[in-house]
């Protein structure tokens, strides 16, 4: 009988032709039977060169990836979204000639839409995911498309391998399950068998990927860009949104309640505080810096598995995003919107990213098959604001009527007195700069990837080593429970040995919280280096100490005294928090004191999973009556459970006492709440959770 291999050390590799993670004697080909060579790398002009249209595989592979699904998005299928302004903040002409930054002020509106990527469009808001930020700027220079996510770094580093990273953590192909989840065994087969997976992991693990609402997350463009002036200089640029509300997430007990309660919970907050007038807000910062900077780096700026390190390169505040209006129509608007990476101005080009490279491809083509037309573009949520004039004519749906003969360029029909069209323009036009790595190239043709992208693990260090010891307990438990769920031991045991190379304390929790021998270290194809840890990658160190924009639940019965209620509500609303009366009956109650008083919603169908703090003022003998009530008791050990401000009155301590609720300087009297805010109290968690 053969001996069985030895599955608890893979060996890394570069990705490089002939350097295959697995051996089959069947030979993996295209659709028309020719055999691949290399499945993981696109050709490119050089290792660091642009990919190639000749790529007849990526072409093709990314093709059929694109037509999978109709009509629903293959992924981000799942998206709330709302119309806005971006206004520049900071002129910034000496880097780019983009129109919307040459001069402060300038402003353009915007559409901007969120998403989950697993799930349907019919999955919840709350799963552990990545959270798609698309943001379409209508400039006078046309349509700019920033098509990110809300985590600068991405899984994979080439878009060859796009259609597998999807497939993985989709619903497995026998089952149809687990919808909108990471949590089974073909993508973390898949993560284990890439290793350059092992920094997104670090961050889809950490509460960035359990957000509290969108207008709690950062948004990053991902890839490196090129900003390229009046001069025609062009330097490299990264791009990131910052919520003026600041960083917040939930705790996973938290997600999983909020998805039971309220699969919406995303998509409400959104519109509900747009609707009352608490207009989400991001700030646009900026990284820039040149060649010769980033040559000098022990990483490639073209790994969109890379990020630069804010204390290398501050962030420089150009702009501000404002959300102040809802959709009227969701298909016609969210629904029916379209993102191109390729949407650029003239300004603002691509670099050599593999993975952006393939992404210029696939979006556009990916737009036929689901609106079902070349001519989405005339969609009113997708049509630039700004005039456009080409010779592209008919086709599906086509709903622009252009006159005269001229459908061709060159043509004299002007000579004779007709209307000849327009023509292209050398001052104003879009030119791709001359220095993407074009020159000095080499002429061979390759399926490659430079060295620096074989470092899989230095910044998936730096990431573990920047976060709270109480976020890194976050993402062990996050990982124990993922591979809780993975059936295949062998890929348990993969993953841990590549989870060693990051940090040694990290696979120790993990292996212990599985109960698995702690495995051999995998081999690293690059030994990794300790980069300085970063403060701007934690949550917890970035959190903001404020009632704006927050939600508190506040629970009364009848009795309860209305002054208090009220004196408590126009505190909270004053300090820029919104109140959601919470009672166990809808309708209105006889308050002491005053005129009776109409919950929100009932206490039932209003969990204490679905506010960012929570209070009460209930009358004593209401309050020993709700000792009774399993929704009353679950809705303060909840909100004890999940680290939030308990604010209460006195009548409500008999109630706390039932629900197991201990004294900390998270449970307060309702007077102090304000002054407390709706921070979480993580010194509170080792009391109520055991974490990995």
């Amino acid at each position: 009988m053969p001996k069985p291999k030895d599955r608890t050390t893979p060996k890394e590799t570069l990705g490089n032709a002939g350097e295959l993670h697995q051996r089959s004697e069947t030979a993996l080909t295209d659709n028309h039977g020719h055999p691949l060579s290399d499945n993981q790398n696109s050709l490119k002009a050089g290792a660091r060169g642009p990919t190639l249209l000749e790529d007849f595989f990526l072409r093709e592979k990314i093709f059929h990836f694109d037509h999978e699904r109709i009509p629903e998005r293959i992924v981000h299928a799942r998206g709330s979204a709302a119309h806005g302004e971006f206004v520049c903040t900071k002129a910034i002409p000496q880097y780019t000639k983009a129109s919307i930054f040459q001069k402060k002020g300038a402003s353009c509106p915007v559409f901007v839409r969120f998403s989950t990527v697993a799930g349907g469009a019919g999955s919840v808001d709350t799963p552990r995911d990545v959270r798609g930020f698309a943001t379409k700027f209508y400039t006078p220079t046309g349509n700019w498309d920033l098509v990110g996510n809300n985590i600068p770094v991405f899984f994979i580093q080439d878009a060859l391998k796009f259609p597998d990273l999807v497939h993985s953590v989709k619903m497995e192909a026998d089952r149809g399950y687990p919808q909108a989840a990471s949590a089974h065994d073909t993508f973390w087969d898949f993560i284990g068998l890439m290793p350059e997976s092992m920094h997104m992991i670090m961050w889809a693990m950490s509460d960035r990927t359990i957000p509290r609402t969108f207008r709690n997350i950062e948004g990053f463009g991902v890839h490196t860009f090129r900003f390229v002036n009046a001069s025609g200089e062009g330097r490299f640029v990264k791009f990131h949104w910052r919520p003026v509300l600041g960083l917040e997430s939930t705790v996973w007990d938290e997600a999983v309640k909020i998805a039971g309660a309220d699969p919406d919970f995303h998509r409400r907050d959104l519109y509900e505080a747009i609707e009352r007038g608490d207009f989400p807000q991001w700030d646009l910062g900026i990284q820039v810096f040149d060649e010769a900077w980033a040559s000098k780096q022990p990483y490639d700026v073209l790994d969109a598995t890379k990020l630069i390190p804010e204390e290398e390169i501050p962030l420089e505040i150009v702009g501000r995003l404002t959300l102040n209006r809802n959709p009227s129509n969701f298909f016609a608007e969210t629904e029916q919107s379209a993102f191109l990476p390729s949407n650029v101005i003239p300004g603002i080009d691509f670099s050599n990213d593999p993975l952006l490279q393939g992404r210029l491809f696939s979006y556009l083509d990916t737009q036929k098959s689901r609106l079902g037309t070349t001519n989405f573009h005339q969609i009113p949520i997708n049509a630039p604001k700004c005039p456009f004039h080409n010779f592209q004519r008919d086709g599906m749906m086509q709903t622009m009527v252009p006159s005269g003969r001229a459908n061709y360029e060159p043509n004299s029909l002007a000579e004779a007195g007709e209307e000849g069209g327009p023509r292209a323009s050398r001052e104003v036009g879009f030119t791709t700069f001359a220095e993407n790595g074009e020159r000095n190239q080499p002429e061979e043709k390759l399926r490659i990837r430079p060295e620096l992208f074989s470092d899989h693990y230095s910044q998936a260090r730096l990431f573990y080593r920047s976060q709270t010891s109480n976020e890194q307990a976050h993402m062990a438990s996050a990982l124990v429970f993922e591979l809780s769920k993975v059936t295949l031991e062998h890929v348990r045991v993969r993953v841990v040995s590549r989870l060693r190379n990051i940090d040694e304390d990290l696979a120790s929790r993990v292996a212990k919280g599985l109960a698995l021998p702690l495995p051999a270290k995998a081999e690293a194809a690059k030994e990794p280096i300790d980069m300085k840890p970063s403060d701007a990658l934690s949550i917890q160190k970035k959190a903001k100490a404020t009632m704006k924009g927050r939600k508190v639940g506040l629970l009364f019965s009848e009795g309860s005294d209305r002054a208090t209620i009220d004196e408590l509500k126009a505190a909270i609303e004053k300090a820029g928090g919104a109140v959601f009366l919470v009672a166990p009956k809808v309708g209105a109650l006889p308050m002491k004191g005053g005129q009776p008083l109409k919950a929100d919603g009932q206490l039932a169908g209003s969990p204490s999973v679905v506010f960012d703090a929570v209070a009460s003022v209930l009358a004593p003998a209401e309050a020993q009556r709700l000792t009774k009530d399993g929704a009353a008791v679950q809705w303060f050990m909840d909100a004890y459970a999940h680290c939030k401000t308990i604010a209460h009155c006195d009548g409500t301590k008999v109630l706390l006492e039932k629900a197991h609720v201990e004294k900390d300087e998270g449970v307060v009297h309702h007077s102090e709440l304000v002054k407390v805010g709706t921070k979480r109290h993580w010194a509170r968690e080792p009391k109520v959770r055991d974490l990995a």
